[in-house]
Protein backbone atom coordinates (compact mmCIF):
# COMPACT_ATOMS: atom_id res chain seq x y z
CA UNK A 1 0.00 0.00 0.00
CA UNK A 2 1.74 3.48 -1.00
CA UNK A 3 2.06 5.89 1.67
CA UNK A 4 -0.48 8.07 0.62
CA UNK A 5 -3.33 5.84 0.56
CA UNK A 6 -2.18 4.06 3.83
CA UNK A 7 -2.76 7.70 5.89
CA UNK A 8 -6.25 7.77 4.76
CA UNK A 9 -6.59 4.40 6.55
CA UNK A 10 -5.00 5.57 9.71
CA UNK A 11 -7.40 8.62 9.69
CA UNK A 12 -10.15 6.64 8.79
CA UNK A 13 -9.34 4.78 11.97
CA UNK A 14 -8.75 7.36 14.53
CA UNK A 15 -12.35 8.97 13.10
CA UNK A 16 -14.23 5.65 13.87
CA UNK A 17 -12.05 4.87 17.16
CA UNK A 18 -12.04 8.23 18.60
CA UNK A 19 -14.31 10.92 17.17
CA UNK A 20 -17.13 12.21 19.22
CA UNK A 21 -19.24 13.35 16.04
CA UNK A 22 -20.39 9.76 15.33
CA UNK A 23 -23.19 9.27 17.55
CA UNK A 24 -26.00 10.13 14.46
CA UNK A 25 -25.05 7.03 13.01
CA UNK A 26 -24.08 4.68 15.35
CA UNK A 27 -26.19 1.72 14.78
CA UNK A 28 -26.86 -1.56 17.08
CA UNK A 29 -25.83 -5.17 15.32
CA UNK A 30 -26.07 -7.96 16.62
CA UNK A 31 -22.16 -9.76 15.39
CA UNK A 32 -20.26 -12.21 17.30
CA UNK A 33 -17.13 -9.38 17.07
CA UNK A 34 -19.07 -6.17 17.62
CA UNK A 35 -22.54 -4.96 18.72
CA UNK A 36 -23.00 -1.53 17.32
CA UNK A 37 -21.23 0.56 13.93
CA UNK A 38 -21.69 3.00 11.94
CA UNK A 39 -23.74 3.24 8.89
CA UNK A 40 -24.04 6.14 6.48
CA UNK A 41 -22.02 8.75 7.96
CA UNK A 42 -22.13 11.65 5.74
CA UNK A 43 -18.44 12.13 4.14
CA UNK A 44 -17.47 15.06 2.75
CA UNK A 45 -17.10 14.27 -1.28
CA UNK A 46 -13.71 15.89 -1.87
CA UNK A 47 -12.17 13.94 1.35
CA UNK A 48 -13.46 10.08 -0.44
CA UNK A 49 -12.20 11.94 -3.91
CA UNK A 50 -8.71 12.23 -2.37
CA UNK A 51 -8.97 8.69 -0.62
CA UNK A 52 -9.87 7.34 -4.07
CA UNK A 53 -6.86 9.09 -5.38
CA UNK A 54 -4.27 8.15 -3.01
CA UNK A 55 -5.03 4.68 -3.17
CA UNK A 56 -6.29 4.21 -6.61
CA UNK A 57 -3.07 2.36 -7.95
CA UNK A 58 -2.39 0.85 -4.49
CA UNK A 59 -3.26 -3.41 -4.28
CA UNK A 60 -6.27 -5.31 -2.31
CA UNK A 61 -7.75 -8.94 -3.01
CA UNK A 62 -11.34 -7.03 -1.71
CA UNK A 63 -14.00 -4.48 -2.15
CA UNK A 64 -15.22 -5.47 1.33
CA UNK A 65 -13.11 -4.95 4.15
CA UNK A 66 -15.54 -5.55 6.67
CA UNK A 67 -15.80 -9.55 6.34
CA UNK A 68 -14.72 -12.41 4.32
CA UNK A 69 -10.68 -12.54 5.23
CA UNK A 70 -8.79 -15.59 5.74
CA UNK A 71 -7.93 -15.45 9.62
CA UNK A 72 -6.96 -18.57 10.09
CA UNK A 73 -3.17 -17.64 10.09
CA UNK A 74 -4.57 -15.46 13.24
CA UNK A 75 -3.94 -12.36 10.89
CA UNK A 76 -6.20 -11.15 8.23
CA UNK A 77 -5.29 -12.63 5.05
CA UNK A 78 -6.73 -12.34 0.94
CA UNK A 79 -9.46 -15.42 0.66
CA UNK A 80 -8.69 -18.22 -1.19
CA UNK A 81 -8.88 -17.24 -4.76
CA UNK A 82 -9.45 -13.88 -4.66
CA UNK A 83 -6.58 -12.28 -7.06
CA UNK A 84 -4.25 -8.75 -6.24
CA UNK A 85 -5.27 -6.10 -8.27
CA UNK A 86 -5.44 -2.28 -8.37
CA UNK A 87 -7.62 -0.39 -5.94
CA UNK A 88 -9.66 1.28 -9.21
CA UNK A 89 -9.81 -2.44 -10.07
CA UNK A 90 -12.24 -3.17 -6.99
CA UNK A 91 -13.76 0.42 -6.70
CA UNK A 92 -13.83 1.66 -10.30
CA UNK A 93 -15.38 5.19 -8.40
CA UNK A 94 -14.19 6.87 -5.31
CA UNK A 95 -17.75 6.51 -4.53
CA UNK A 96 -17.28 2.25 -4.64
CA UNK A 97 -14.46 2.97 -2.16
CA UNK A 98 -15.97 5.40 -0.07
CA UNK A 99 -19.33 3.19 0.51
CA UNK A 100 -18.02 -0.67 -0.33
CA UNK A 101 -14.81 -0.80 1.92
CA UNK A 102 -16.81 -0.61 5.21
CA UNK A 103 -19.88 -2.16 3.71
CA UNK A 104 -21.59 1.37 3.42
CA UNK A 105 -20.16 2.84 6.97
CA UNK A 106 -19.56 5.74 5.25
CA UNK A 107 -22.04 7.27 2.87
CA UNK A 108 -20.27 10.05 -0.03
CA UNK A 109 -22.21 13.16 0.73
CA UNK A 110 -23.02 15.97 -2.45
CA UNK A 111 -21.97 18.67 -0.12
CA UNK A 112 -18.40 20.01 0.48
CA UNK A 113 -16.15 20.21 3.25
CA UNK A 114 -17.04 23.00 5.22
CA UNK A 115 -20.38 22.87 4.49
CA UNK A 116 -21.57 21.94 7.91
CA UNK A 117 -23.09 18.87 6.20
CA UNK A 118 -20.85 16.74 5.75
CA UNK A 119 -18.23 14.64 8.42
CA UNK A 120 -14.68 15.70 7.63
CA UNK A 121 -12.21 12.78 8.03
CA UNK A 122 -9.53 15.17 7.69
CA UNK A 123 -9.68 18.87 9.81
CA UNK A 124 -6.85 21.17 11.88
CA UNK A 125 -8.02 20.56 15.38
CA UNK A 126 -6.34 24.16 15.78
CA UNK A 127 -8.93 25.44 14.15
CA UNK A 128 -12.02 23.23 15.85
CA UNK A 129 -13.66 21.11 15.17
CA UNK A 130 -16.06 21.14 11.98
CA UNK A 131 -17.71 17.89 12.54
CA UNK A 132 -19.35 18.96 15.72
CA UNK A 133 -21.85 20.94 13.84
CA UNK A 134 -22.62 18.07 11.64
CA UNK A 135 -23.54 16.03 14.37
CA UNK A 136 -25.66 18.34 15.90
CA UNK A 137 -27.55 18.97 12.80
CA UNK A 138 -27.84 15.65 11.96
CA UNK A 139 -28.88 14.35 15.72
CA UNK A 140 -31.40 17.21 15.44
CA UNK A 141 -32.85 16.29 11.77
CA UNK A 142 -33.10 12.75 13.01
CA UNK A 143 -34.83 13.69 16.20
CA UNK A 144 -37.02 15.40 14.38
CA UNK A 145 -38.48 12.91 12.12
CA UNK A 146 -38.59 10.29 15.00
CA UNK A 147 -41.85 9.35 15.56
CA UNK A 148 -43.23 10.43 19.69
CA UNK A 149 -43.51 7.86 21.73
CA UNK A 150 -44.73 9.41 24.77
CA UNK A 151 -41.20 8.37 26.52
CA UNK A 152 -38.97 11.97 26.47
CA UNK A 153 -42.04 14.41 26.32
CA UNK A 154 -43.48 15.97 23.41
Amino acid sequence: MEPACKRHFIQDNCLYECSPNLGPWIRQVNQSWRKERILNVPLCKEDCERWWEDCRTSYTCKSNWQKGWNWTSGINECPAGALCRTFESYFPTPAALCEGLWSHSYKVSDYSRGSGRCIQMWFDSAQGNPNEEVARFYAAAMKAEAPSRGILGP
